[in-house]
């Protein structure tokens, strides 16, 4: 079968048609939306659309922001903590993660809540968890259990610091071995969870890091780690440079405050609290010194001598006399004599005797003598402390009146009260510095919250913004298809028609005035307002000159005569068979 008309003899007017398989489907589709019920459905469309954009936008602007409470839960535990938070009408949902979430204003309530019920009801830690062993387990598995109770068991207790929000402790314990080179001390790792702006002092560190030694057996505290949140290591060695510097630092930070203690003390109840500000600079001598001294005197000791003598027997006195009578004679007159030097060396002469003094020995005819003397000696250790100030810098700031300002001769009794407080010493070149200005205004209202942070904030502007999309839907949107449709209304009215039938019959007019021509080239005459055009002939159809006037002269032909289109069409198809 073919969409075109061929012509025949029977039919000499039959006219070619050709289909539009190329047309333009932009053409196309202003066509299906210049049909008449596409075009009067198109309005009442075109506002449910909006009406249906302007609720979507409304639910997606007016849910608040969630945020997840618990992820990964149970069921049992979800089920009670959904129950806990509908009865204190807390709205939660599950996402599709499987994590429960609530409005982010409603997330430390709710937290709060369950905390206080006691939920979620997790698995049993600590101890507990060895009531639920089952029996026939390995070895292993009791050593891991037990190592999983004993980390449970500290967190819980280091989560009892006031600081600490969260704690997570890692025990390495390896196994014991027979062999002592192969045997390992255990260790341990503590990642600790700070609370908002505080901090662990060295103190506190130090008391966990000895809590988890003296938990596990053998664990010594070097072996201990604490990290916080943010990865910075709490713990520090006890040995090396770097704790050497920490110590020194420490040391004059303890100097500098108990200065500026001393100075609050002493201003306080003289310009009030508030009205000064004082900084310390002390540069403290940490260096240690150890000193050796050595000191001899001039004259010596005769330590030791050493030495021998030679001389000839034969001429001696063989002794005689009775054995003990020699004790009992009084000695010789002693006779004073000058003593002549000995020098020691071997092979001296026998000294010559001196007039007056005793005869020299006839036996002794040389010696020879060694001697050592020991100088006086002093050693002397000195060893100064560390912690001495070298120079300190002192700097006072006072709060000038309301009104007014202080006079040089306070400001000068200030400053001495300054340098008697803090040991003024000009020999160490000490500076103190005392000024009076205007501090800045601090008023409570800068310390307190700003508006723009309140928490009612953006669930207004969320309410807002979803109201102005609504309405700017209304206005622009749905308001202008309502007057459309009102205004079609009103043209289908009884008393439009009648209108309309009173200028029936007269000539359509266009933009400049002049009448307007149909195909044929005759004016088009309105019907009851209505456009239509005169019939078409079939001569008009000949005669037509173009393709597109002869689509439009068989259009209107076919529009103006059905039954002998029909025909024609009916015509064709037998002509088609028979051929």
């Amino acid at each position: 079968m073919s969409n075109a008309l061929t012509p025949s003899p029977q039919n000499p007017a039959a006219i070619t048609l050709v289909p539009e398989k190329f047309a333009n489907p932009l053409r196309q589709i202003q066509g299906v939306f210049a049909q008449p019920a596409v075009r009067r459905a198109g309005p009442m469309a075109l506002m449910v659309g909006l009406i249906g954009a302007a609720g979507l936008a409304w639910s997606a602007l007016s849910t608040p922001p969630q945020k997840v409470l618990f992820s990964g839960l149970p069921d049992t535990d979800k089920a009670a903590v959904t129950s806990a938070l509908s009865a204190a009408n807390i709205t939660s949902h599950i996402d599709s993660s499987d994590a429960l979430t609530v409005n982010e204003e409603d997330f430390s309530k709710a937290k709060m809540l369950l905390a206080g019920q006691g939920l979620p009801k997790a698995a049993p830690g600590g101890y507990a968890i060895l009531d639920q062993l089952p029996m026939g387990v390995s070895r292993a598995v009791e050593g891991e259990r037990l190592r999983q109770a004993r980390e449970t068991e500290l967190a819980r207790s280091i989560q009892e610091i006031d600081s600490v929000a969260e704690a997570r402790v890692h025990l390495a314990m390896p196994e014991a071995s027979v062999f002592v080179r192969d045997n390992a001390a255990p260790s341990a790792s503590v990642v600790l969870k700070l609370q908002g702006g505080r901090s662990l002092s060295d103190a506190q560190v130090s008391s966990i890091v000895n809590l988890v030694a003296s938990s596990v057996p053998g664990m010594k505290p070097d072996a201990v780690t604490v990290v916080d949140q943010l990865g910075g290591l709490l713990t520090k060695s006890g040995d090396g440079a770097d704790a050497a510097n920490d110590k020194r630092i420490e040391f004059q930070r303890r100097v500098e405050d108990k200065y500026r203690q001393q100075l609050i003390q002493l201003l306080t109840p003289l310009v009030g609290a508030g009205n000064f500000t004082a900084e310390v600079q002390a540069d403290v001598n940490l260096d240690e010194t150890s000193a050796t001294r050595e000191s001899y005197d001039k004259d010596g000791r005769l330590r030791a001598e050493t030495g021998n003598w030679t001389g000839n027997m034969a001429t001696g006195q063989a002794p005689a006399g009775i054995p003990g009578a020699l004790s009992n004679t009084p000695p010789p007159a002693s006779q004073l004599s000058t003593p002549q030097p000995a020098t020691g060396a071997p092979g001296t002469p026998q000294a010559q005797p001196v007039a007056g003094g005793p005869a020299p020995d006839p036996a002794k005819q040389t010696d020879s003598f060694q001697r050592a003397y020991d100088l006086n000696k002093e050693v002397s250790v000195t060893r100064a402390a560390p912690g001495n100030i070298k120079r300190l810098s002192v700097a006072v700031l006072l709060r000038d009146p309301e009104k007014g300002k202080r006079n040089a001769m306070e400001i000068n009794q200030i400053n001495d009260l300054v340098k008697s407080a803090v040991g003024f010493d000009q020999t160490r070149n000490d500076n103190v510095t005392v000024i009076s200005r205007k501090f800045a205004d601090a008023t409570d209202a800068n310390d307190a919250p700003k508006w723009y942070d309140n928490a009612w904030l953006p669930v207004l502007a969320r309410n807002v913004t979803a109201l102005i999309i609504a309405l700017l839907v209304l206005l622009l949107g749905v308001r202008p298809i309502a007057k459309a449709l009102m205004k079609k209304r009103e043209d289908a009215s009884p008393a439009a028609i009648a209108a309309q039938a009173a200028t029936a019959g007269a000539p359509l007019l266009g933009e400049d005035g002049q009448p307007l021509l149909g195909a044929d080239g005759q004016p088009l005459m309105s019907e009851a307002g209505i456009a239509v055009a005169p019939p078409v002939s079939l001569d008009q159809i000949e005669t037509s000159r173009s393709y597109e006037e002869r689509i439009g002269a068989v259009r209107g032909f076919t529009r103006d005569n059905p039954a002998r289109a029909a025909l024609a069409v009916r015509d064709m198809i037998t002509a088609e068979a028979k051929s």
